[in-house]
């Protein structure tokens, strides 16, 4: 079909989950961390959610395509069974045997639980995963609690993994299954792509398919965002169904509208009808707005991706430093050098930092209270901004021209951090941040958040520093911001089967904060002692406890370190 015309080695957006065309965007990264945490010794019992065709089966066949050492795994892929059933199928998948006459639940059980005594006398660890959980009947969830009852006196058994949609969690709140819901250990919502990883996703799978030139131009791309929402099913759908369209006008590039023939065809209604599962995740109920908002994020994405060229210099100012406002020239970061794992929501609302004062001092200070107008005269390049943002950490550091922002602090031991959250993430975080506003006059743009407090933030501006009240901001700033943070070790995520260098920096950090006692000797793989102290302090700082040190973990693991900016305090 169209494969040939394109010169493809095959189509590239089959909505079959193929591990291969797997696009790992910081949230599936952050997921597969959870499962491959769910495999280890202390895994215990995992939830992974998302709406329908946001990749959770991909992720699944992606972590079995890791051929795991030692590990035997049962996949429940019917859940609408009775808990003899169950328990049956979990028997087939793992080759135990029992007998089939006078067939009786407690015998299934006992020979699942000889099965696994001599698996663990093995070295062997066992995982059950249940796909499409949210259909288990509740008898068959209390049956899955009570297999996690099977344990030596220091481990369990059996490790569970719940896949589902999110009416799973609306399941285990139910008070009858109170008791299962506290047994999980470690939970993750996996939500769509943002615009600048659909780019990416849509790109990756034309790669991996064979493209060599551009198909999907940018304005194709945001077209597909609009209409997707990030949700990579319908991504595939309307791509596919986009390329045949193409192929049918013989052009070899998409068109936007191209696009949007293909979404009302593959879809089977208007575009802008369009919902992600049964509750619409946006707080606007006017669809223009929304619309609106969706073409300032795709400029957002454009913006921050778009090639160099010659004329126009890749460093944040000149070639050897980052220069005041009026010396630099415009320039973008690329998408893919803020390519980290995102984590979820804060669990607990953290403090903030001080109340910023009235109006701060200086003559190049200003305030226009209740004025998102103020902005438009203050805005700045996204060079400029993030050029002095990077100056907060090393007031010495040049980005050669033609290099990636991102990689070249990387190289540094700075690393970037893009993603989306709200007020009490960035208390939380307590690091200086690029926020992405969208002002009504000027649509995208960027300023540095240099103070936050419960109520106000203080912005770097071309004219100094405004203070701006938290619910004037809301209105304008999309939620996406980019901050840095000082990488002391090589990994960025520290749980089950880490060893090396990093773990014991990890203790001496953890005692250096007073969240831990250093053992003696300090152990060099990741443990039980190290799982329960990181737990503890993620529980203090209002991270999410799951016993594995991941982004904002690392972040918060930094703070008071030399040279380390914060929100707490003015400009040095």
């Amino acid at each position: 079909m169209y494969t040939d015309f394109f010169q493809l080695r095959e189509m590239p957006f089959s909505i079959s989950p193929d591990p291969a065309y797997l696009y790992m965007s910081p949230r599936h990264q952050e997921a597969l961390g959870h499962l491959l945490y769910g495999t280890g010794q202390y895994g215990g019992f995992v939830q992974l959610t998302g709406e329908v065709g946001t990749g959770k089966t991909t992720i699944v066949r992606t972590l079995l395509e890791q051929k795991l050492a030692n590990l035997d795994v049962a996949m429940i892929h019917n859940p609408r069974q009775n808990e003899e059933e169950f328990v049956q199928s979990i028997c087939d998948e793992l080759g135990i045997s029992y007998p089939r006459e006078r067939l009786t639940l407690k015998v299934l059980v006992d020979a699942l639980n000889e099965h696994l005594l001599r698996s663990h006398a093995a070295g062997r660890r066992t995982v059950v995963i249940i796909d499409e959980a949210q259909n288990l009947q509740p008898s068959v969830l209390e049956q899955v609690r009570l297999l996690t009852n099977l344990e030596t006196s220091k481990e369990k058994l059996l490790r569970i993994m719940l896949i589902g949609q999110p009416e799973l969690s609306a399941l285990l709140a139910r008070p009858d299954l109170r008791q299962l819901a506290s047994r999980i250990t470690a939970r993750y919502h996996l939500t769509p792509l943002s615009a600048a990883e659909t780019r990416e996703y849509i790109e990756h799978r034309l790669r991996v398919a064979g493209a060599q030139n551009e198909i999907f131009p940018q304005a194709a791309i945001q077209k597909v965002y609009q209409y997707a929402r990030g949700v990579p099913r319908l991504i595939n759908i309307i791509c596919d169904r986009a390329l045949l369209g193409a192929y049918a006008q013989q052009t070899r590039k998409v068109t936007p509208q191209i696009v949007s023939k293909a979404a009302t065809e593959a879809l089977g209604q208007l575009p802008g009808e369009l919902e992600i599962g049964p509750r619409k995740r946006m707080q606007w109920t006017d669809y223009g707005w929304v619309v609106a908002v969706a073409l300032c994020t795709a400029l957002f994405v454009w913006s921050y991706t778009r090639a160099p060229t010659p004329a126009t210099p890749i460093a944040i100012g000149e070639q050897a430093t980052v220069k005041p406002p009026a010396a630099a020239n415009s320039k973008t970061l690329d998408a893919a050098d803020a390519k980290v794992p995102a984590q979820p929501p804060l669990a607990t609302p953290p403090t903030l930092a001080p109340a910023l004062p009235a109006n701060p001092a200086g003559g190049a200070a200003r305030k226009e209270e209740g004025e998102v107008a103020a902005l438009s005269s203050t805005a700045q390049p996204l060079n400029v901004v993030v050029g002095r943002m990077i100056r907060l950490w090393d007031t010495k550091l040049t980005i050669p021209r033609g290099e990636s922002v991102c990689e070249t602090l990387h190289r540094r031991g700075l690393e970037c951090y893009r993603s989306q959250g709200s007020w009490t993430d960035l208390g939380q975080m307590n690091r200086p941040a690029v926020l992405t506003l969208e002002l009504p006059e000027l649509g995208t743009q960027y300023f540095l958040l240099r103070q936050l407090s419960t109520t106000h933030a203080s912005l770097d501006t071309a004219l100094g520093a405004l203070q701006m009240p938290l619910d004037e901001l809301e209105s304008v700033w999309n939620g996406e911001f980019l901050l840095l943070w000082r990488r002391e070790t090589a990994e960025t995520y520290i749980g089950e089967g880490t060893g090396g260098a990093s773990i014991p920096w990890l203790w001496q950090r953890l005692a250096a904060m007073g969240a831990a006692t250093l053992p003696d000797p300090i152990p060099r793989r990741y443990d039980s002692g190290l799982n329960v102290a990181l737990k503890n302090f993620q529980r203090e700082r209002g991270l999410i406890v799951d016993g594995t040190a991941g982004i904002r973990t690392l972040i918060a693991l930094g703070e008071g370190q030399p040279g380390t900016p914060t929100l707490a305090a003015p400009n040095p």
